[in-house]
């Protein structure tokens, strides 16, 4: 190979490492805009439970053609058994996942719900050792990062929610103003904390339980319809003994309808390419590396657009959740690099089989840090 044609081919390289990197900050940007724009629609009276009803259904409306089209030769054939799985993946992954983060969000803060979200890797790590999906090797390094990271993202969603600090950008209030604020912020914190961890446990659980499901139906566009689909008509049923108010599902403003639109189309929609495309580029544990600059996002868009007050006991503890992130992604690559070396020893289609695995089971666990 000539030089020109090498320096032609280490172009291209840097020019898809680019692509690769302006998509995850694009991402990351979506996801971050998601949490202000679903705070604005709390704001603004928006129901909680017909957000998620409006959100599913164009997510199901852009997303059903595609796997109907994309993966018409792939698809294996439904049975009862499986109809039935899709309905507890909704359940779980659908339902109480939105369900407990519009509650979070509705008591706590964006920024506090970004942060907490850094803490599902370690929580998913947890649940699939409980079922024996994970093993724990205290005598390897992987082993120890993998629950040393777990124990200080635990600790840093402990010191998010007991420990609030010093404000980093005092606002000028009075003494009565601040006594107030300090009262409702105590209890919101708590209430928020609660739902929030119940959303990261139902966002973890949706991931472990997901990864057998698409074992048996690797269709995953047409399983994430279902799951949509379900969803949807579970959300529909709350409706019917908690929203019965006909008023609430009329769009009346322009803010409610960007809302609606950037949660179904943005959120559910551009996200799904994008992540998915991301991972397939670079790997499930790049895409997942960039995670904390969402919070960073949310931090400086909360600050700016919503006026959010940023405390240091939040920092503290989203710093103390990031390295955790990293150490559990770090112990899980090491933990690849290990089993691929160990396996390259045997024979090729070994070798091959073990590769595959790995890939699908990594891509299923981490692809939606």
């Amino acid at each position: 190979m000539n030089p020109q044609e090498e320096d032609k081919m280490g172009k291209g390289v840097v020019s898809e490492k680019m692509k690769l990197v302006v998509a995850l900050i694009t991402l990351q940007f979506c996801f971050a805009g998601f949490h202000i724009v679903s705070r604005v629609a709390l704001n603004i009276g928006v129901s909680k439970v017909v957000y998620p009803v409006y959100r599913n259904l164009l997510a199901l409306i852009l997303i059903g053609p595609f796997a109907y089209f994309l993966e018409k030769k792939e698809r294996p054939p439904l049975t009862i058994s499986l109809l039935v799985q899709f309905f507890l993946l909704a359940l779980i992954g659908i339902t109480a996942n939105q369900g407990f983060y519009l509650l979070g969000l509705y008591y706590a803060t964006p920024t506090f719900a970004s942060a907490m979200q850094n803490s599902v890797p370690a929580i998913t790590f947890i649940m699939a050792c409980a079922l024996r999906l994970e093993h724990i090797d205290l005598v390897r390094k992987h082993g120890v990062a993998k629950v040393l990271g777990t124990l200080v993202s635990i600790g840093g969603a402990t010191v998010i929610t007991l420990y609030r600090g010093f404000p980093i950008f005092q606002k000028s209030l009075n003494m009565h103003e601040e006594e107030e604020i300090e009262s409702n912020n105590s209890q919101n914190r708590t209430l928020g904390w609660l739902y929030l961890m119940g959303h990261c446990l139902s966002w973890a659980g949706w991931m472990v339980l997901q990864a057998p499901v698409l074992k048996k139906y690797p269709a995953k566009l047409t399983l994430t319809s279902f799951t949509c689909f379900f969803g949807l008509v579970q959300f529909l049923v709350i409706a019917l003994f908690v929203e019965t108010d006909l008023n609430n599902w009329i769009i009346v403003s322009w803010e409610e309808l960007f809302t609606i639109l950037y949660a179904g189309i943005i959120a559910s929609g551009l996200v799904v390419y994008l992540q998915t495309w991301c991972i397939y580029k670079g790997g499930p544990v790049f895409v997942a590396v960039f995670q904390p600059l969402q919070t960073l996002l949310v931090a400086a868009m909360a600050f700016l657009v919503l006026g959010d007050q940023l405390y240091s006991g939040r920092i503290v503890g989203a710093v103390f959740i990031m390295l955790g992130l990293y150490l559990v992604l770090w112990g899980k690559n090491e933990e690849r690099k290990q089993v691929l070396e160990e396996t390259s020893q045997q024979d090729p289609e070994s070798l091959t089989k073990h590769l595959l695995e790995a890939q699908h089971r990594k891509g299923n666990s981490e692809s939606a840090v």
